[in-house]
């Protein structure tokens, strides 16, 4: 397939300005966190002109730039192709290796190769959701590929059924309506991974790997549900354990006043207990210098309100809420004493 036509020298990029500009009128910002949105059909992210050399195509979520001189690895935001093959032992039902994987890595690589210009490397440009830069596992910079005809190579992907719309760790923050509307189309034309041929083996061959999303679509859309609301929560009360700076404010404000109570935001990382009896509950974080803990004591163990244990299960709600006061402890941030009444689901539970 051939993008339209390839423009190397154009408009200002995408920044957090830009950003505003191209999407025209947005919707509401919600109290936590200044959110851009539009409707499907006007998703026009625009075209770029802040072009990096692309230096590797992994698969179709993952590939490497050339940015300030250094090579960047970038992970596609609300995508997730299936994984591609490489001769070892899956290591999740989940998240199998398949040939459709492989097939999609093989049509990425050609896809990009094929925006070449002469002897030039193909050139993409880079959109950050509100134009803020983060990363997630592995250091891989979280973003949207823009190629230089203005196309969003991520919403690319799900209209051809290359991708499920992977809302696993949040709806999009500026298109989401635009992928749930390519994701029904390309299951209502059964293409790519909606066609149920695709990773069919040929007759008489060892049954082929298939990733199971008609559970895995439910058990996203509701921690994607989970996720929405802490987004519209108020920062004021509500503090997220993946990030350090919020958990630094929380501190200050806790020291501050002492009666002051607020809720935490997160998954459960593991779980130690203690010889006191008591459990202590290691949220994921970004930091490991600044991870947050909460405790329940010994004799609560028995009676939360939620199962803890069930968290860090597949196909169960993974983000809860912990609610008491800030601390800071040897290795991080700490709530001490989070017994009955202090934990509660974030989200409602899959409807498998």
């Amino acid at each position: 397939m051939r993008v339209l036509p390839r423009i190397r020298r154009c408009l200002p990029l995408l920044a957090v300005l830009g950003l505003g500009l191209a999407l025209g009128s947005c919707a509401t910002s919600a109290p936590g966190e200044a959110r851009l949105q539009v409707d499907a059909e006007d998703w026009k992210p625009g075209v770029p002109t802040e072009l990096f050399d692309v230096v590797r195509v992994v698969d179709g979520d993952t590939i490497h730039v050339l940015r300030d001189g250094e090579v960047e690895k970038l992970r596609l935001l609300s995508v997730d192709t299936e994984e591609k093959l490489s001769g070892r032992p899956s290591l999740s039902a989940t998240k199998p290796e398949t040939l459709f994987g492989q097939e999609c890595a093989d049509w990425a690589q050609a896809f990009f190769e094929d925006l070449r210009e002469g002897d030039a490397p193909p050139r993409v440009g880079l959109l950050f959701p509100g134009g803020e830069e983060r990363r997630g596992g592995f250091g891989r910079l979280l973003c949207h590929v823009i190629l230089p005809d203005g196309t969003d190579f991520n919403l690319l992907l799900v209209q051809l059924g290359k991708s499920p719309y992977f809302n696993k760790y949040g709806n999009s923050r500026i298109c989401h309506a635009a992928f749930v509307a390519a994701q029904e189309k390309a299951r209502e034309e059964e293409l790519g991974v909606w066609n149920p041929a695709t990773n069919r083996p040929a007759s008489g061959d060892a049954p082929a790997a298939k990733r199971p999303y008609d559970r895995l679509l439910p058990w996203w859309e509701a921690r994607a549900e989970a996720i929405d609301g802490f987004r519209a929560a108020d920062p004021a009360t509500v503090v997220d354990a993946e990030d350090p700076a919020a958990l630094r404010a929380a501190l200050e404000r806790c020291a501050a006043d002492p009666e002051l109570e607020l809720e935490v935001f997160g998954t459960v990382d593991r779980f130690f207990d203690e010889d006191d009896g008591s459990r202590t509950v290691l949220f994921r974080s970004s930091s490991r210098d600044e991870a947050f803990r909460a405790s329940v004591p010994a004799a609560a163990r028995g009676e939360l309100a939620i199962d803890l244990d069930a968290t860090t299960e597949e196909f169960r709600q993974n983000y809860v809420y912990v609610r008491g006061r800030v601390t800071r402890g040897p290795r991080g941030y700490r709530m001490e004493g989070c017994g009955a009444g202090k934990w509660r689901l974030a989200g409602p539970e899959p409807s498998l």
